[in-house]
């Protein structure tokens, strides 16, 4: 049996990632989002919401260009710290210990830290709430070299990804199965699916 509740933001897990960004002044900053994710394949979109009354959220808007950066599991506490702390007091960077990397097509730097990076550039703000979602397309990917196998494929479980349920954090476990497991077997979904 199943519980009825209020609408809420209950889906997860969720991605724990570190986003940077630049203003026009040249600061840098970076925080933490879970609010974040892939809306298309072409053109390579991605998306992430953020609270207007943060500060990230101007630099963001005056620049419109961001850079999205999959936690590994080995920096989540650094993650949860730029999560709680204001880029507008501290320089988050030197507070953690990271180290800024130029990125490849955007003003926002990198974390050299982090094994992987979506470069992006804001398409469209769109107001929802209490968050604005900044949809962005992905125009470059920095990944380490050893993320990627002999056939030069991009491998992300080599990462060591973190993610966030519900006010806590874990590290990816085992692989289940590719897509497409249930494709050429016949399978019998007994409970009204297909058959």
């Amino acid at each position: 049996m199943k519980i009825a509740m209020k609408g809420s933001a209950q889906l997860g897990p969720l991605p724990v990632v570190l986003v940077t960004c630049r203003g026009k002044d040249g600061r840098a900053n970076v925080f933490t989002a879970a609010w974040t994710g892939t809306v298309c394949t072409a053109p390579p979109m991605a998306y992430v919401s953020v609270r207007p009354s943060r500060y990230s959220h101007a630099l963001i808007s005056e620049t419109g260009e961001l850079a999205l950066h999959p936690v590994p599991a080995s920096l989540v506490r650094e993650a949860d710290w730029c999560g709680t702390y204001t880029g507008a007091k501290v320089d988050k960077f030197a507070a953690c210990g990271f180290t800024e990397e130029k990125a490849e097509k955007i003003g926002a730097p990198l974390i050299a830290e982090c094994p992987l990076a979506l470069e992006c550039r804001v398409k469209e703000v769109k107001r929802l709430g209490s968050h604005d979602l900044f949809l962005c397309e992905i125009v470059a990917i920095d990944a380490e070299e050893d993320l990627f196998d002999e056939k030069n494929a991009l491998r992300m479980e080599r990462a060591g990804l973190a993610a966030f349920l519900h006010g806590d954090y874990y590290a990816l476990g085992k692989k289940l199965a590719h897509i497409g497991v249930s494709a050429g077997k016949k399978k019998n979904f007994s409970r009204g699916g297909r058959k």
